[in-house]
């Protein structure tokens, strides 16, 4: 079947491409209004995408060379038109090499391949090699040909999910270590089989180089027996109405899931990710050192006891987490469906559906898997699904069950079915399907055709329609919406990478450290050996004892590098996404959604974003459309008035309400006008109309939500459209029933943008009522038409309202020129030379003329609450907004205005071209003028790109996507019309691989997964569409608006918190334990330590472990309200203010300053073991408890310092870590000595003497503010005479000042209207959504009789004859 629609014809070239801002065009530059490329073997083939993350060329090869037939030749040098031939002289039906290159079956001889492995007997001939030929040659493919190269090279090809053939392939997938596969490497739509490989690098070696180094995130652990290649097995083989031998089968199951781990898989993946931290590592290291005799000068066990604890607590966290998804997947897996037991259908879970099964589906509700309609409560089998969650688009789509089976209604009839579907293997193509259904038929078998028309996709809901019943053909992770997605990506955030950098200078540091320490031994021992006899260090290799100094030092100095300041960012981080996750800000109550923070390890990015890529339908808009505003006769009418807008009856001018409409309808000069006006909104449209019985009312099914908005709006205005004949329409106005006989429908299409039907009225007059865009409707009214201007006028107001308008025209048609029209129109209609399409266009604008002008309408497509300010605020905190839809660009212009991603003020850039070169000359003149203007100094306004899916396409290619990328980055916003969603996915990767910024995606649907995972931090919306966005996302919410508390408030918290958390756990490490190394110099560098051993490893653990809590969970440098006040203090986050290189060294360098003076006053003040007066000495464990004791006191001061709001938690951590310390100190020391043999025995006797000494409280007292007056003193110099913009912020914070800046609203509220109408006068358009399946308009309206009872099964049987055609 033919997806695509004839190329629109247009100028190579427009003088007046030169000019920026296309003032001088008289015709709006719209796009055809095709669908876009979707499929995407041609955006990866034809067009020459890079689509990888990295700068270097993606190594992915798709797998249509493992799709094959059953031998055969191949002519590489055949022409694009030739006929391919395999194993027979006879041409297959459809098998053209020009048209069909992009099949995935061809005619069910060759299946795609899909395997886990790739190790099949290269020389056992019997066994069927279904990748083995039977397929087109890569030079057919459109785009250019391709070097070849031949031969069955099996051990170099890569499998389909990449994990390697071969005994080196096999062993490495166990580990995990096999090359990463993603679905998204691989085009949706795969081209044909062919025995060649090409390759595309234009070079003669493997086409699949290998990866050049291991990667850590992409280390998995496979367990288990390998999988059957079903490819190898033939085609996929169903069996109706027999499970028993679908399940000899072992297809896989429904079941889907997104864990991370499992029970098998927990320890080596947690082992190995956690290992991949160099903090781990270091610690690992530093643990090992401390089990080798004469090496370690502290206990063995203190650095290994704290390192298992902070795994064990890492450990615990991961596991809440992987169960939160489980839970998730569960809820899913458990969902209800309907199966075909015998003769009945009877409810199941989701996951126990197998292939082969039927199922019963219900309007409103998902399909639970891949199905084959078989029939539907519709006549002919017809029904309507939804596939925004899939394409994003809204316009519902017409699915068809083949003739012989629509009439399967009744489980019983179902229950006798036999027969099997040979289906393709599972692929990821979500737009074609080719299959057979081989059913008994007049005493044999019978093969019938199905494809795309009868495919339902899981990820779609039906619409419009009852119910439907279909045969299962994939199931879960089969399924073509699974196998589009992506595995989860591990994301590691911008803070953890200059982290790990950290942690190497401190390592760096350790080591500089450690060699002047064990030179210092070296020349100690080598001069003072005499000297210090009591050492016992005779003779001695210098070598061997310097590399022994540098492990002893490694490990005195190892502290350096925090144990816990993994783990604490990890409680941090966790505790921050309860805080987002308990915020009753962000709960939307209507559907019972609060935010959920599904990965913790993101949160400080939220405060660092710089793009923002969003989706339109169901993310920014609510997708429901509703009727506004109508202007008739050149009298506006709304559904709301305003009292400023409110009209009198004095002066007719301004708005009157719709009341008044229904008042004129009566007795106002415009009230033929107003009939006409109403009546074709009432039969003018595709609607089906459905009852349940007489006295229920009715639901209008709609394939296109406008056109529902529009038959809702007349049925409020007292037209009502209650039942459809095949040639008739019936509306109901005040009680009376007027029957409309339908003569012809001219239908929409892109091309035309408006639609036509031809009534014979209740009067027995002919008329053509039309509806379409303004553009087309003026140039087609007659010159007579008094009420043009002040229509216009009415546009213009609509438009800067952002509402969807659409102009109402009609003439009535004399009985002699209607009949030789129709001869025109019939004989159009049966042109069988494949333009029918254009000559049913060409003979409707003979009818189409002289209209006159009734009105226009105005629709809403509501946004959803907040979204204007938002995008706004956002903007205004310099983030720069894209938008990435499936939407027609017109639609997506209007919504851009309304929502404010688009001011009255920005310049619009219209790139809609249909070839490489055209979209490369149009973006480089643009950029050039843009380039020109800022050289010259002029100013311009802000810019607005707006691309189409097919320009995209071409500007993604490697050679023009930078100068794509360096337009869009001087735009203030950017709108991509009728993406794909590889395209969206292609967009972000684009920016992320070129420029240094955060980007963050936001979608609904499963069509955005791709992109929300491509992203730095992807958020999901919760929404109407369904859940595969919020399940694949980092955070999901529940709507647009609270993305501006997410990220200006939760995120620059998180950015600010986790920057201190780091800086300060650095800071306390070094200003202890550098002590360490200054008493070094005074102690012979023999290794001795001022502190015992276990309180230096609880140092870590317990006495300094709440102040980062505190300050990492509760402070807050500017309050909720006035980050959202003040948007531009989100740049602070975008710059890196608190977390860099600088910062770290600042700290750092306070931590050594506070050490030196820490240690020297220490030993001034104990100088000669501090003789006490009963005679005896303090000696050296006396001073070592008072020092730390008294570098607590400091450390805990900085924090202080430091700390923005104190709350009770900041209390009961910073005063109360030194309660806990001196609750310690007398416990520990008094038990410590009597544990065993002796735990510890540094510390007896030492607390009756340091509580009652005075030297240790003046050390304690003194030696916090000598430290810290440095501190105070830059911390007011900073802010007294270098202060930056958040302490500004926090003084208008702490005194309450009022902001008393000027207002000027009204004032630029009127300029705004100004410049919107001006822009609306030059960028006039069509507003609207309807259905553009060519041909499917009219077959829907023959198909329906209303009036007709529908049947037992509650079917309602088709109105056509039997064997007629439309």
């Amino acid at each position: 079947m033919e997806n695509g629609r004839p190329a629109q014809n247009r100028a190579q070239s427009d003088p007046n491409d030169n000019d920026l801002l296309d003032l001088e065009r008289t015709a709006p530059a719209y796009n055809s209004g095709q669908r876009p490329p979707v499929d995407d073997n041609q955006l990866l083939q034809r067009y020459d995408i890079d689509d990888s993350d990295q700068p270097q060329p993606r190594p992915s090869v798709s797998y249509d060379e493992f799709v094959g037939g059953t031998g055969g030749t191949i002519n590489t040098n055949a022409q694009p038109t030739q006929t391919a031939q395999s194993g027979s002289n006879v041409a297959r039906p459809y098998f053209d090499a020009g048209s069909r290159t992009y099949s995935q079956t061809s005619e069910l001889n060759n299946y795609s391949r899909y395997s886990d492995v790739d190790d099949f007997p290269e020389d056992d001939r019997s066994t069927p090699r279904y990748w083995n030929g039977g397929g087109t040659s890569d030079e057919n493919i459109p785009g250019g040909s391709v070097n070849v190269i031949r031969g069955g090279r099996s051990r170099d090809r890569n499998s389909l999910l990449s994990l390697g053939g071969g005994i080196m392939g096999k062993a490495k997938n166990m580990l995990g270590m096999g090359p990463q596969y993603s679905e998204m490497d691989v085009p949706l739509t795969e081209g044909g089989p062919r025995n060649v490989r090409a390759d595309t690098a234009g070079t003669d070696e493997d086409p699949t180089p290998r990866q050049s180094k291991f990667s850590k995130d992409n280390f998995k652990f496979g367990i288990g027996r390998r999988k059957v290649d079903p490819s190898t097995l033939g085609p996929r083989i169903i069996q109706l109405n027999n499970p028993p031998v679908n399940a000899a089968n072992k297809w896989v199951d429904n079941h889907v899931s997104t864990a991370k781990y499992n029970i098998a898989t927990f320890v080596p993946k947690f082992l190995y990710e956690q290992f991949s931290k160099y903090a781990n590592l270091f610690f690992l290291f530093t643990a090992i050192l401390q089990q080798i005799p004469n090496i370690s000068p502290t206990n063995r066990y203190t650095t290994i006891v704290p390192l298992f604890i902070v795994l064990l607590i890492s450990a615990i966290k991961e596991l809440v987490e992987d169960l939160k998804r489980k839970s998730s997947d569960q809820s899913l897996n458990h969902s209800r469906a309907r199966v075909l037991r015998g003769s009945s259908f009877e409810d199941t879970k989701w996951v126990n559906i197998a292939v082969g099964d039927i199922v019963r589906v219900e309007s409103e509700e998902p399909f639970p898997a891949d199905l084959v309609l078989l029939a539907s409560s519709e006549p002919e089998g017809l029904c309507y699904i939804e596939t925004a969650n899939l394409d994003g688009e809204t316009n519902l789509k017409i699915k068809q069950a083949i003739p012989e089976t629509a009439h399967l209604v009744s489980p019983a009839e179902l229950g006798r079915l036999t027969g099997r579907i040979r289906s393709e293997q599972p692929n990821s193509s979500l737009y074609t399907y080719e299959a057979a259904l081989t059913m008994q038929a007049g005493g044999g078998e019978k093969e019938l055709p199905l494809g795309p028309d009868q495919l339902l996709l899981r990820g779609a809901t039906l619409r419009n329609t009852p119910w439907i019943h279909g045969v299962v053909v994939f199931t879960g992770h089969e399924t073509k919406l699974m196998r589009n997605a992506t595995a989860t990506p591990i994301k590691r955030t911008d803070v953890e990478r200059m982290l790990n950098r950290q942690i190497l200078m401190l390592v760096g540091i350790l080591l500089v450290l450690s060699c002047v320490s064990s030179v210092g031994d070296l020349i100690v021992r080598s001069t003072a050996r005499t000297k210090l006899s009591y050492l016992y260090y005779g003779s001695f290799n210098a070598a061997a004892q310097f590399f022994s100094d540098i492990f002893t030092y490694w490990v005195l100095y190892s502290n350096l590098v925090p144990i816990s300041l993994f783990v604490t960012i990890e409680m941090v981080k966790y505790c921050s996404a309860l805080l987002i996750n308990s915020d009753l800000d962000m709960y939307y109550a209507e559907t019972d959604t609060p935010a959920i923070c599904r990965t913790s390890s993101l949160v400080e990015e939220l405060g660092q974003i710089e793009y923002i890529f969003s989706d339109k339908t169901g993310t920014l808009t609510c997708n429901m459309m509703e009727f506004r505003e109508c202007s008739v006769g050149g009298i506006q009418y709304s559904e709301v008035v305003s009292e400023d807008r409110r009209a009198t009856d004095e002066d007719g001018k301004g708005v009157f309400d719709f009341p008044k409409l229904r008042q004129n309808l009566q007795s106002h000069h415009s009230r033929t006008a107003i009939h006409h006006f109403l009546a074709l909104l009432a039969t003018c449209h595709t609607v089906i109309p459905e009852r349940k019985d007489e006295k229920s009312e009715i639901k209008y099914q709609a394939a296109s939500p406008d056109e529902g908005a529009l038959v809702e709006g007349a049925v409020q205005l007292g037209y009502k459209f209650v039942a459809r004949k095949p040639r008739s329409v019936i509306i109901e106005v005040a009680g009376e029933s007027l029957e409309y006989e339908l003569l012809a429908v001219c239908e929409f299409n892109s091309t035309r943008k408006r639609m036509s039907t031809i009534f014979r009225c209740p009067d027995g007059k002919i008329r053509v009522y039309c509806k379409g865009a303004d553009t087309v409707i003026l140039e087609r009214l007659h010159k007579d038409n008094p009420i043009v201007d002040v229509t216009l006028q009415h546009l213009e107001e609509y438009a800067t309202e952002g509402l969807r308008t659409l102009c109402l025209a009609m003439r009535e048609v004399p009985e002699q020129e209607f009949k030789e029209w129709q001869q025109i129109f019939e004989k159009a209609a049966t042109t069988v030379s494949g333009n029918r399409a254009e000559e049913l266009d060409k003979a409707a604008e003979i009818i189409e003329r002289d209209f006159y002008l009734l009105g226009a309408t105005a629709i809403e497509d509501r946004l959803q609450d907040g979204v204007p300010e938002t995008i706004h605020t956002l903007q205004t905190a310099g983030i720069k907004v894209w938008v990435l839809t499936g939407d027609r660009q017109e639609t997506a212009i209007n919504i851009g205005m309304s929502c404010k991603l688009i001011s009255e003020d920005m310049t619009l850039l219209l790139v809609n071209e249909d070839n490489a070169t055209a979209t490369r000359d149009n973006l480089g003149k643009k950029l050039e003028a843009i380039r020109s203007q800022i050289a010259s100094g002029g100013e311009f306004d802000a810019l607005a790109l707006i691309i189409d899916g097919k320009s995209l396409s071409y500007a993604l290619e490697k050679d023009k996507e930078k100068l794509f990328l360096d337009l869009a980055v001087m735009c203030k916003a950017v709108i991509c019309c009728r993406v794909s969603p590889l395209q969206k996915a292609l967009v972000v990767k684009l920016v992320k691989r070129h420029l240094k910024a955060l980007l963050l995606a936001i979608g609904d649907g499963a069509n955005d997964v791709s992109m929300i995972q491509a992203a730095h931090v992807g958020v999901g919306i919760s929404g109407v569409e369904g859940l595969q966005a919020a399940r694949s996302a980092d955070v999901a919410i529940g709507q647009f608006r609270y993305l501006r508390k997410l990220l200006l408030v939760h995120g620059a918290w998180s950015y600010q918190r986790i920057s201190k958390v780091i800086l300060y756990s650095f800071y306390k490490n070094i200003a202890l334990f550098m002590t360490q190394f200054w008493y070094s110099f005074f102690n012979s560098f023999s290794g001795q330590v001022i502190y015992e051993s276990w309180t230096l490893s609880f140092y870590n653990v317990f006495f300094t472990v709440l102040p980062p809590f505190a300050m990492g969970i509760f402070d807050q440098f500017i309050s909720a309200r006035l980050l959202d006040r003040y948007p531009q203090l989100y740049l602070l986050g975008q710059k890196g203010t608190f977390f860099r290189m600088h910062s770290f060294f600042s700290w750092v360098g306070n931590g050594f300053y506070h050490s030196i003076i820490a240690y020297f006053i220490s030993a001034y003040i104990f100088h000669d073991d501090l003789p006490l007066s009963d005679g005896k000495i303090g000696g050296h464990w006396l001073w070592g408890t008072s020092l730390y004791t008294a570098v607590l006191g400091v450390v805990l001061g900085k924090a202080a310092l430091v700390t923005n709001v104190w709350t009770k938690y900041t209390f009961m951590a910073i005063p109360g870590s030194m309660l806990i310390w001196l609750v310690f100190l007398p416990i520990y020391a008094t038990a410590a000595p009597r544990i065993g043999q002796g735990f510890s025995t540094e510390l007896r006797g030492v607390i009756s003497v340091m509580f009652t000494s005075p030297v240790f409280y003046a050390l304690v007292f003194l030696l916090p503010p000598i430290c810290l007056v440095r501190d105070i003193a830059w911390k007011y110099a900073k802010r007294m005479y270098s202060p930056q913009t958040y302490h500004h912020v926090q003084e208008i914070q702490k005194y309450n000042v009022q902001d008393y800046r000027p207002r000027m609203e009204q004032f630029q509220k009127a300029v705004r209207k100004v410049r919107q109408v001006q822009r609306m006068r030059k960028q006039r358009g069509y507003a609207f959504s309807a259905g553009d399946e060519g041909g499917q308009q009219m077959r829907v309206l023959n198909a329906y009789d209303t009036t007709r009872e529908r049947g037992r099964y509650g079917e309602m049987v088709s109105s056509r004859r039997p064997g007629s055609i439309s």
